[in-house]
């Protein structure tokens, strides 16, 4: 069950946030679950790479109010651990999702005043707490607060004063829009370098270990990404 992205017209592709995210008019969205598709149909796929020191990573792109991506991130997170390997994971908040963007600035703010072990950790707890929170914004920022004060980091009222947090996640967003992406969680896991495909998406996500062995296999005795992908919002 995926986040879909869905014009009134049918067409799965919204190019605009909503109004509250870019302070601009927005066309009305609506979220649509269902099985995910085929594939990504990929137009631009520089994202898609291992980050710099790297053969084999999982690129993500997330919406941290998306349940399927709740669903998707122990499985994700599992992984990275299991074979020390990169996972990358990039902001593509849901224009329907009223607290998502928000979510992701916080997170990049915990990225930015904690480091990305502890921005990761708040990801990993709102994805496992997210039922809770529901549709309400208040709740995901009551539980943003103890989270803080959980790890002795004073939060303020205002985390991005300037805009420069906020302009790094519509960035990510963009840069989903630029590969293709229709719903979320879109994960792959890529290589560097590979014998084999260069990256393969996870539409099936019991497959994930078994890709994740080929990509390993496919790139043994290559050397290692010797450049740096699109900025990731974390995982390097």
């Amino acid at each position: 069950m995926v986040c879909f992205l869905r014009r009134a017209s049918g067409a799965r592709y919204v190019v605009v946030f909503s109004a509250l995210a870019l302070g601009a008019a927005a066309p009305a969205a609506r979220a649509q679950f269902s099985a995910p598709p085929p594939g990504t149909q990929v137009h631009d796929p520089s994202a898609l790479r291992p980050p710099a020191g790297a053969r084999v990573a999982i690129v993500e792109f997330e919406d941290m109010e998306c349940p399927d991506c709740a669903r998707a991130n122990p499985l994700l997170k599992e992984a990275s651990e299991r074979y020390h390997i990169p996972w990358v994971r990039h902001d593509f908040p849901l224009p329907q999702h009223p607290w998502s963007f928000q979510a992701a600035v916080n997170a990049r703010w915990f990225d930015q005043k904690a480091g990305k072990k502890v921005g990761d950790d708040y990801r990993d707890q709102v994805f496992a707490n997210q039922p809770s929170f529901g549709e309400d914004p208040a709740r995901m920022a009551e539980f943003t607060q103890k989270f803080a004060a959980d790890h002795k980091i004073a939060f303020p009222f205002n985390v991005d004063p300037m805009g420069k947090l906020a302009a790094e996640v519509k960035a990510d967003y963009a840069l989903g829009q630029r590969v293709g992406i229709e719903h979320t969680p879109t994960i792959w896991v890529v290589t560097s370098q590979s014998k084999g495909a260069p990256f393969v998406e996870v539409v099936d996500r019991t497959k994930l270990y078994q890709l994740i062995d080929q990509a390993i296999e496919d790139t043994k005795g290559a050397s290692p990404a010797a450049h740096h992908a699109a900025k990731p919002s974390s995982g390097e």
